[in-house]
């Protein structure tokens, strides 16, 4: 089999790293989960955690830096000489969802409710009659944070039978405050009964919870799809299959023969793409900027200017696939298709960042990794989204390309991809970490 491109097919993984993903997206409801996970492997082989307030030495190997739910992850070689610039893979944690609102506590009529707040650019008719679990972090009077992690049928948004809205196959319309609101028992509402639910449930007295942030999340598992099993059906694809990926690339540059390694690979996981990445934690901020300015100094060279220069940052964000269903909402000429390798994302308005030189950087990074590749661009009459691409190309100034897997059912509850895409998307990543 060859790509539309012409490259054979070949990779460095296979398919223990999607059975590995469908574990790693189970066990991240939240961007606090994906971040601790994605933690714990790196501690696994030898990667140590920095404090952003604690001065850094330099040196070869792996370190990384965790700040709510982002994580930047990097790998000094053997050897490097300096000013050396950075191979960066970037991706992000959070999907749209319902999140808790401040004052949980509600209901009607009889019923006890959970308020909440749609994050993100929500499919709302998803989320309805599914079984909801809870999860995110708590953070007590002490300072210190707790994760909480509910993956049982605890919520759900019901659906108003269709006897009573005999127009609903017409065309749904729901409220986002009126609508939405879950479920998750009967009586008169209790004020603090949730926080005092989930203080329990995370093992902390509910009296020193001072904040949290959580969020609900579909408890069905990921599952592979399909007569040959060669779909696969989970949440969060967006973004965590580019996390994953990205992390898997890492660690296996990580072990590389020295002397392979010419540039410092480096994994950008960023927090709050989906509302517009303008936070402490997303790629709109500072963190990527300052950490790569701190390595740099760390390692003793004197200029960051050449080391930026000599960087390269490929964008990872999930793209449309050709929908069976609705092909004339794609553009004729470009119809990418799951497990026909991962996706390069073109736009002329920016929404995403590669040009013509990030095409040949894509296209030999995925020839090197005998990984066959796509192009996606959205049809002139319906704009496209963007991606952390051109913010962070503007905050770096350094070459940047879009890329991704194609995929089905974004911003859904439940999404739909090709199982071979994400290995593929993995192998490609990895040839660009240690070009």
């Amino acid at each position: 089999m060859t790509s539309p491109h012409g490259q054979p097919l070949g990779h460095r993984f296979d398919r223990a790293h999607t059975d590995d993903l469908i574990r790693y997206i189970a066990a991240s409801p939240s961007p606090y989960h994906a971040v601790a996970n994605a933690a714990e492997r790196l501690d696994a082989l030898g990667f140590r955690r920095l404090a952003e307030t604690d001065r850094w030495a330099g040196g070869p190997g792996g370190r990384y830096v965790l700040r709510g739910g982002a994580l930047i992850a990097w790998f000094v070689p053997e050897g490097v000489s300096g000013p050396t610039g950075f191979r960066v893979v970037g991706g992000h944690t959070d999907s749209p969802n319902l999140r808790v609102k401040p004052r949980p506590d509600t209901g009607r009529v009889g019923w006890r409710q959970v308020a909440v707040e749609l994050y993100g650019g929500t499919l709302q008719n998803t989320w309805l009659d599914r079984d909801l679990g809870l999860s995110g972090r708590l953070a007590l009077k002490d300072g210190s944070e707790h994760l909480v992690f509910v993956d049982r049928p605890l919520l759900r948004v019901p659906q108003l039978a269709i006897h009573l809205d005999r127009s609903v196959n017409e065309g749904m319309s729901l409220d986002k405050q009126v609508h939405m609101t879950p479920v998750w028992g009967l009586g008169p509402v209790v004020e603090g009964e949730l926080v005092e639910y989930v203080a329990k449930e995370a093992g902390v007295a509910a009296g020193d919870v001072a904040g949290w942030d959580l969020m609900v999340h579909d408890v069905q598992p990921p599952a592979y799809l399909g007569r040959d099993r060669e779909l696969l059906a989970a949440p969060r694809l967006d973004n965590l299959v580019s996390v994953h990926a990205g992390l898997a690339a890492l660690l296996a540059a990580a072990s590389a023969p020295a002397g392979d390694l010419a540039h410092i690979p480096v994994l950008a996981a960023f927090d709050h793409e989906e509302v517009g990445s303008a936070s402490t934690t997303g790629a709109g901020g500072p963190l990527l900027e300052n950490t790569l300015r701190r390595i740099v100094g760390s390692e003793g060279w004197d200029d960051q200017a050449r080391a930026f220069a000599d960087t390269l940052c490929l964008s990872s964000d999930v793209g449309h696939a050709v929908h069976p269903n609705y092909a004339e909402r794609h553009d004729p000429d470009h119809h990418p298709l799951p497990n026909g390798g991962p996706i390069l994302k073109v736009n002329a308005n920016q929404r995403y960042a590669t040009d013509a030189s990030g095409r040949a950087v894509w296209a030999a990074a995925c020839e090197r990794a005998g990984v066959p590749w796509q192009t996606f661009v959205s049809r002139n009459s319906i704009p496209c989204g963007s991606t952390i691409g051109p913010i962070t190309a503007t905050r770096l100034g350094v070459e940047t390309v879009d890329v991704g897997i194609a995929m089905l059912s974004m911003h859904s509850a439940r999404e739909l991809c090709g199982a071979s895409d994400p290995y593929l998307l993995a192998s490609a990543m990895n040839a660009f970490l240690e070009s």
